[in-house]
């Protein structure tokens, strides 16, 4: 995370743990010790198959969990 150019980089230059990476670069912005999470989803963000749900292309995952979550917790 650490730069030497810039207030701190968004990048892992050895390879691997991107999830990781995006998480801790994230982290930096949390003030307060606000509870957060990062859920790494964009692995299965396209698809070249129509699915049941979505034809192809985006497919949303996660996107009905996470309304979910939010319908039966906080509205």
């Amino acid at each position: 995370m650490n730069s030497k150019n810039a207030d701190m980089q968004n990048i892992n230059y050895v390879g691997g743990a991107g999830s990781t990476t995006a998480a801790q670069f994230l982290q930096r912005f949390i003030i307060n010790k606000t509870p957060w999470a990062h859920l790494d989803i964009a692995g299965m963000a396209f698809s070249k198959y129509a699915g049941s749900l979505n034809s192809s292309g985006a497919t949303g995952y996660g996107v009905r969990l996470l309304n979910k979550f939010v319908e039966d917790n906080y509205e």
